[in-house]
């Protein structure tokens, strides 16, 4: 169950400094907690302990740093049900996606424990002509310094964790600020390390709202923003970051191919799960299916019949698949954008039904390009559904978007298949799968509109380290 109230951390410690911030069960709509609430004065200073604290962490042994990281797996093992029925409650994720999330955490902090003893460098000789006879040098990579990092709604312990874990690895202290519906799962990872030895300042979460975040971006003594979220507030955050090194997580509106020689039963049962699981609130979500003309009908049957399954309810119940979008008001916006389809020329085979902040798994058949369905990010279990007849038609199509995070495709031709890698504008190709599907390991990011970097640990270190060169001269 969750607490009644919240504090948040301010330098390792846990501040109740007030109850402002009410965190809502998004499936009730009732008031499930309240949160502690940050205000300018409260971040700056967490940005100045954060500095301070790195003079410390930065000499860290990697031996220490790894402890860290393993108390943080051990504990969520320990409160895996916790976590995940708070992600239930705050954010109306169904159980088994909450699970799901959870189990990806471990992952994540798995890989960044594994990686935080793996800082390697290089020797390099220096010899490659006569005037550098006598030279060698070394380099390896350090930390940068103080983090920002900023998280959605839609994976609030993952997605932080994809942040932090990697910031622990080198020994980066940071200042988290969690999406306001649904801060309580960083709150709940803010709690498992102040149990542990870090030095003070090493890290502060602190959910404040927007007008008041202003440091999170602009302060010049953080080294590195991180931010997943909306395409118009990331751009805008990388445009007043100033010195500051950026990565952005944005939207997309993901695209499938269906070839014409896949095994249907196999393909239509991931293009279900990629488009509506978690309501169809991810970034990767299956939201554009082009299929080939061969098998377009059975296609479309079985993707229709599948979706008809899909139980609509309350995210505790083992048996929903579809739970409450975030607020109302996006269940409002995709409603709105399925009418907009329709009125210019689409079909809706399946859904399209609004009850409050549910919206029913929806396909639709024939949307136009410039509808928003189409052209935008729906973030909602929407998913439409066009033919084609030439493979290369397929991959302009999927290339016209503004968006480039990832793509999968279903295909049995190997030539297709290094065709579809060699030529989308994306910044992954999944072969024979959703493009939702990621492990957490992989270098995952976008281009075009999608973003910039790459989060994956191994990928993310490389971003919160600089390189450091030691030329050695051999004297007499």
């Amino acid at each position: 169950m969750l607490k009644k109230t919240y504090p948040y951390y301010l330098a390792n410690k846990p501040i109740a400094a007030n109850t402002d911030l009410p965190v809502t069960n998004k499936y009730t709509g009732e008031v499930a907690a309240h949160v502690a609430l940050a205000d300018e004065s409260t971040i700056r200073q967490a940005i100045g302990t954060a500095e301070s604290a790195f003079s410390i962490l930065r000499k860290w042994p990697a031996y220490k740093r790894k402890e860290v990281l393993e108390h943080v797996v051990r504990c969520m093992k320990e409160r895996t049900d916790e976590m995940a029925h708070a992600l239930c409650i705050e954010a109306g994720k169904p159980i088994r996606d909450a699970m799901g999330e959870i189990i990806r955490g471990i992952d994540t902090f798995t890989i960044a424990m594994e990686e935080s003893t793996r800082l390697y460098g290089e020797h390099m000789p220096l010899d490659i002509s006569p005037r550098a006879d006598g030279y060698q040098a070394i380099w390896r990579r350090f930390p940068v310094g103080v983090c920002s990092f900023i998280t959605p709604f839609n994976f609030p312990i993952n997605l932080a964790a994809h942040k932090i874990a990697p910031a622990l690895a080198v020994g980066c202290p940071f200042v988290l600020k969690p999406a306001s519906t649904t801060p309580i799962g960083a709150l709940i990872l803010g709690e498992i390390l102040a149990e542990t030895d870090l030095p003070e300042g090493a890290f502060s979460i602190l959910p404040c709202p927007g007008r008041n975040a202003d440091p999170f971006v602009t302060d010049d003594r953080i080294r590195k923003i991180s931010f997943t979220g909306s395409p118009e507030v990331g751009w805008d955050i990388k445009a007043r970051a100033g010195k500051a090194r950026v990565t952005l997580e944005l939207g997309g509106n993901a695209a499938c191919i269906v070839d014409g020689d896949v095994d249907l039963e196999y393909a239509t049962d991931r293009l279900i799960i990629g488009a509506f699981y978690q309501s169809g609130q991810s970034c990767i979500s299956v939201q554009r299916i082009f299929g080939h003309r061969d098998i377009y009908e059975p296609l479309r049957d079985m993707l229709t019949e599948k979706t008809s399954r899909l139980k609509m309810g309350g995210p505790l119940s083992p048996d929903t698949f579809i739970g409450p979008l975030i607020t109302e008001d996006d269940a409002v916006r995709v409603e709105q954008w399925v009418q907009e389809a329709c009125d210019k020329g689409a079909e809706i085979l399946i859904g399209g039904k609004r009850d409050g902040a549910f919206y029913s798994a929806t396909i639709v058949e024939n949307s136009p390009p410039d509808a928003k369905v189409n052209c935008a990010e729906v973030f909602g279990p929407v998913a439409t559904l066009q033919p084609f007849d030439e493979f290369d038609q397929a991959l302009l199509a999927v290339n016209d978007s503004d968006f480039g995070l990832q793509a999968g495709v279903f295909t049995n031709n190997i030539h297709h298949a290094f065709r579809a890698y060699n030529e989308l504008d994306v910044g992954g190709v999944v072969i024979n799968d959703m493009p939702s599907m990621r492990v957490d390991s992989m270098p995952y990011g976008g281009i075009k509109d999608s973003g910039i970097g790459r989060e994956g640990i191994r990928f993310a270190i490389e971003d919160i380290t600089d390189v450091k060169l030691m030329v050695l001269n051999r004297i007499g």
